[in-house]
């Protein structure tokens, strides 16, 4: 074994279901008391293991934070391909971009971000591979639908959608406040009710309404 060989810490699986629990502990301590309050040590108590395990499975924060936000980057993507997918993509992708599930995370993750160089990139590259793929799709909606889309770009709708909804989310739960809200979400709902119709989860709820 040479002295380089020596000087590498072992690291676990990151298979291992230890791996895991620690980190859905250290999503769930991100949600519950923000980032300041993270350490190894609240990790390791909140998944219930000893504190030597966050460690072994994790050199550093900063590689257990990138390993919590791209579990979740990954699963964002996912979600994503299903969304442009789904029989009415640009209702469903409003409806992706303005659920404030996912909120409160995001924002411990912008925290996090400055004043940690690798989870900023990290982040910067998620979110365009994210806008990559809405554009790309929308892109071919637009066509699809008969819109100039000189007259309205993609990535312009795209980049004005998306910081729309994301900024009603931040407002509305961190600050409380709705000043202007209903008349944005009227507008852009206006719009896809034109181009899409009526979104079909809510066409089955007014049926089912009227029905009784």
């Amino acid at each position: 074994m040479t002295d380089s060989d020596k000087g590498q810490r072992r690291i676990g699986s990151p298979d291992a279901k230890n791996r895991t629990l620690l980190l859905d502990a250290a999503e769930q301590l991100l949600v519950t008391l923000g980032a300041t309050a993270v350490s190894s040590r609240r990790v390791a108590e909140q998944a219930g293991l000893k504190h030597q395990l966050v460690h072994y499975y994790f050199r550093t924060m900063d590689d257990l934070f990138l390993a919590v936000f791209r579990r979740r980057g990954d699963q964002g993507l996912a979600d994503q391909a299903a969304v442009l997918a789904s029989p009415q993509p640009l209702w469903a992708l409003w409806r992706f971009n303005t659920d404030p599930a996912g909120t409160a995370l995001t924002m411990q993750f912008m925290a996090l971000a400055n004043q940690r160089a690798a989870l900023r990139a990290e982040i910067a590259d998620y979110a365009e591979r994210l806008r990559a793929e809405q554009i790309e799709a929308v892109a071919g909606l637009l066509q699809r639908y008969g819109i100039d889309t000189q007259e309205f770009p993609p990535t312009v709708l795209m980049v004005l959608m998306t910081s729309a909804s994301r900024m009603l989310i931040i407002e509305q739960e961190a600050l409380g406040m709705t000043l202007g809200h209903a008349q944005t979400v009227e507008f852009v709902e206006r719009w896809l009710h034109r181009l899409e119709g009526e979104p079909a989860g809510e066409a089955a709820v007014l049926t089912e309404s009227a029905a009784h």
